[in-house]
């Protein structure tokens, strides 16, 4: 399983590395704010310490940042976060290389707010409910979850990735149908 995920790292690590400062060659590189994360931020305050796992190039964690929070956002690949402090110069955001599933003590429900889109879902089936864990327990009590996915009936199968959601899933974060 280590080996799977050494892999994984790696996987992201190169097409960051091979494609630094070139965007148009990473495909889910949209050099935007998510769009989802963009509608929750125009009808809900989000303050306080918030995390953004596996953000890629920075866009949302500056969002959040511009409104009004004290932003963390964490990314497995070196040259990802490279890339973000290069592109966000000036901006307060903390960029940081961390593993989700090699959290330090610090982190664990330490956050207000907790924002993920797609990072999920782009790991095998089998590292599921280990991920699903770790973003749940980087929540502070009362913290708030936006989890961004792909979804997917409880019948269907993809041979990802992705790996989109079911239901089941969600409620893994707490969540009430």
């Amino acid at each position: 399983m280590k080996n799977e995920l050494k892999e994984r790292h790696l996987f992201f690590e190169d097409i960051y590395k091979n494609n630094f400062e070139k965007d148009e060659n990473i495909p889910w590189a949209k050099m935007q704010t998510n769009p989802f994360l963009q509608e929750y931020l125009e009808s809900n305050l989000v303050d306080g310490k918030v995390l953004v796992v596996g953000c890629g190039l920075g866009d949302d964690a500056i969002a959040l940042e511009l409104a009004g929070a004290k932003v963390t956002a964490i990314d497995i690949s070196e040259s990802a976060i490279a890339w973000c402090k290069k592109r966000f110069d000036g901006f307060e955001t903390d960029f940081v290389v961390q593993d989700i599933f090699e959290l330090p003590q610090d982190m664990l429900r330490s956050y207000d707010f907790v924002f993920e889109a797609f990072t999920i879902q782009s790991l095998p089936l089998k590292f599921r409910d280990k991920i699903i864990t770790a973003i749940s327990s980087l929540l502070a009590p009362k913290g708030k979850l936006l989890v961004v996915s792909n979804g997917k009936q409880e019948h269907e199968s993809f041979d990802g990735p992705p790996w989109p959601l079911n239901i089941n899933e969600l409620k893994l974060f707490g969540m009430k149908e």
